[in-house]
């Protein structure tokens, strides 16, 4: 259609590339502002830094300046995305709880997820020099409604080829289920581990950077069994990321010979959580189990339990690990202990060298995990010589396993080169990425406890 538009004019369509023929028609609209603005702005008076010292600077020059000072800003935004117009950008969702309760987990989140897109770009080596536009959208964590609106919003009318997220595993599944698997779109979640996720009807269009819950409730009972805790209370928060949890960590405290006094749900979003700490202190145990959210329910719970004498010291789930949790409690918080997905080796300390050299805090919950999901959809699109969502569901799990050559944070240029050329890749990325079974991550955990104010690390398991 474009050499046919260029045919018209003789003697320029011989002389004119595909590559320049489209450059052009980007142009073509730019200089049809200018044209407009010069127009425009004939009879404006001198712009401000052209008028001399002492010049009066009456109400109409005012406007006129701002209106000089306005348009300019649009034409360099215009020139600063007209690319956008030949598909130069390519759309990736960011789909997280920039609100509710995971909100001060989720801007590093982001950020570390918009600085894997952004070292992809800057190598300009994807898909011939094209770069990556990441979208956010607000998952809420825990509104279904909410986040499927949000979703709907990037698959329709943003177009994006794929959405790193969603977070948290209610939101995930709702999102999955209602736009993501209609639309062939790919979901690479950082950090939404229920159990339930592994077996969704998903066609082969789900993936996770973090474990599942059935681990991490397994790490857990084992850690408190190896402290010779036999006996605990258990409140989660009623979802299906707390529910999943809840019943793995159960099933395996009790296998090891563990006690359950009692297993309460409570609601995230209340102002009193007494009536369910009493539940909770009645039922006794050696600690309390918390399986909820730093930023809402499970600070609750356990700032009434310390306000009452209820339990003293806790044992923390991966959603309580938040700085915002400590700054909350303080040094009451002194000898509770908990589980977060994490990882150690070549590829964490390559992850945390290079988010430093960007001035991005690589240390915190699911940071590691996001980087990784994000790596992993731009090498597939890489891989898939396009940037369709077809691409992606395709490629993932081969740039993502064995065999190929291993690929570090920061390599991303050197994985991106050889599947140009046609090479294979194993992307290895911050957390020893293995995507297993229904694609999601085996994955290690950090076993940590709070001293001095401060998460300190235990192991690794």
């Amino acid at each position: 259609m474009t050499q046919n538009i260029w045919c018209l004019v003789p003697g320029i369509s011989p002389l004119l590339t595909a590559g320049m023929i489209d450059k052009l028609l980007v142009l073509v609209p730019v200089l049809v502002v200018f044209l407009h603005l010069d127009q425009m702005f004939s009879r404006v008076p001198a712009p401000i830094a052209q008028r001399r010292p002492g010049m009066a600077l009456t109400d109409r020059s005012k406007e006129n300046d701002m209106r000089y000072l306005a348009s300019t800003l649009a034409v360099s935004g215009f020139l600063a995305t007209g690319a956008l117009a030949d598909g130069h950008a390519v759309k990736i969702g960011i789909l997280l709880g920039f609100t509710g309760p995971i909100e001060s987990l989720t801007p590093g989140i982001a950020e570390v997820t918009e600085l894997a897109f952004r070292e992809v770009s800057d190598s300009g080596l994807f898909l011939d020099g094209k770069v990556i536009e990441p979208v956010r959208a607000d998952s809420t964590c825990i509104d279904s409604a909410a986040a499927t609106v949000a979703a709907d919003r990037l698959v329709t009318a943003e177009g994006v080829v794929a959405i790193m997220g969603a977070d948290c595993s209610g939101v995930t599944t709702a999102v999955a289920n209602n736009t993501a698997v209609p639309n062939g779109v790919v979901m690479v979640s950082p950090s939404a581990t229920s159990p339930a996720l592994s077996t969704i009807e998903d066609n082969g269009l789900f993936f996770r950077t973090a474990p599942s819950d059935a681990r991490q409730g397994e790490v857990l009972a084992r850690i408190l069994t190896d402290r010779d805790i036999r006996s605990v209370a258990v409140t989660y928060t009623n979802n299906d990321y707390g529910k999943g949890f809840s019943d793995s960590f159960i099933s395996n405290f009790e296998t090891m010979g563990g006690t359950i006094t009692i297993n309460a749900a409570h609601q995230d979003g209340q102002g009193d959580y007494s009536a369910e700490v009493g539940a909770l202190a009645s039922a006794g145990g050696d600690l309390l189990v918390v399986l909820g959210y730093a930023d809402q329910g499970g600070v609750g719970i356990i700032q009434t339990a310390l306000d009452t004498g209820a339990f003293d010291r806790f044992a923390l789930g991966d959603g309580m690990f938040a700085d915002s949790l400590i700054e909350a409690v303080g040094d009451d918080l002194n000898g509770s202990l908990g589980t977060v997905p994490w990882s150690e080796g070549n590829g964490t300390d390559a992850f945390f060298a290079t988010a430093r050299a960007a001035n991005v805090d690589p240390d915190g919950p699911y940071r590691s995990e996001s980087y990784d999901a994000a790596a992993l959809i731009a090498l597939a699109i890489q891989a898939g010589g396009e940037a369709t969502r077809e691409a992606v569901a395709a490629n993932l799990l081969a740039v993502a396993n064995a065999p190929g050559e291993k690929i570090l944070p920061g390599e991303l240029a050197k994985g991106l080169e050889i599947l140009k050329s046609g090479g294979q890749i194993d992307y290895v990325g911050a957390t020893n990425v293995e995507l297993i079974g229904p694609g999601e991550a085996a994955g290690t955990y950090r076993e940590y406890e709070v001293k001095g104010g401060a998460f300190e690390t235990i192991s690794i398991r």
